[in-house]
């Protein structure tokens, strides 16, 4: 998470700074983002072509409304099971003090399998992250549009994730005519686990598998 995220960004917003990279690349790149990252490229793909693209415990086509509540509900208690009370704080950036509380960040971000160092090493190093428009974005106002995406794609997810569950993970592959891959053992955070080893090799394997 990044101090440096401004309420009013909406996913558009997202997206332009990946086309800013991307436009100007001699070759057009595979595209791999996780939870957010992972709506960001859905978005992406809806207009532009890629010659692959990776799904990472990414927020669901149908609507993040649900892991946006249950995130907030975790960090912010009660106050979160109000959808509008949950953007306010994603936009003002209250939701911090539930990042102090270690049993808080693993129960969202990582599995019971995870060792309490690194957990509280990442916790350390969490910030606000203040993304109410583009999480208003995600939950119902800008949806992806997965009928308008030819791109191959790779659709992974963690058992253990509550934030985004592996059954909007299963629903996310559907909506994209292809098959989700669960990890055993792993939180939110896949690329963070001890496990994340098997996680990069997958994506390699079937980066290498598209031609890439």
């Amino acid at each position: 998470m990044s101090s440096n995220s401004k309420p009013a960004c909406s996913i558009a917003d997202y997206v332009e700074d990946v086309c800013s990279i991307a436009d100007h690349l001699s070759q057009t790149p595979a595209m791999i983002g996780r939870s957010l990252g992972g709506f960001v490229v859905q978005k992406y793909l809806e207009s532009h072509v890629a010659p692959a693209g990776v799904l990472v415990a990414s927020a669901p086509p149908q609507g993040a409304a649900a892991a946006v509540s249950r995130t907030a509900d975790v960090l912010l208690g009660k106050t979160a099971r109000h959808p509008w009370l949950t953007a306010k704080a994603l936009m003002t950036g209250d939701s911090v003090p539930g990042f102090n509380e270690l049993e808080r960040v693993r129960s969202m971000f990582f599995s019971q399998h995870t060792p309490d160092s690194l957990v509280a090493g990442y916790a350390e190093r969490l910030q606000d992250e203040r993304i109410g428009r583009a999480a208003l974005d995600m939950m119902f106002l800008n949806l992806p549009k997965p009928q308008r995406v030819g791109t191959p794609l790779l659709v992974l997810g963690a058992q253990c994730d509550r934030s985004v569950t592996p059954r909007e993970v299963h629903a996310t592959a559907r909506a994209y005519r292809t098959e989700a891959e669960i990890f055993p053992n792993m939180g939110h955070d896949m690329m963070l686990e001890p496990g994340w080893v098997a996680v990069a090799q997958r994506i390699h394997t079937w980066l290498c598998a598209q031609g890439l």
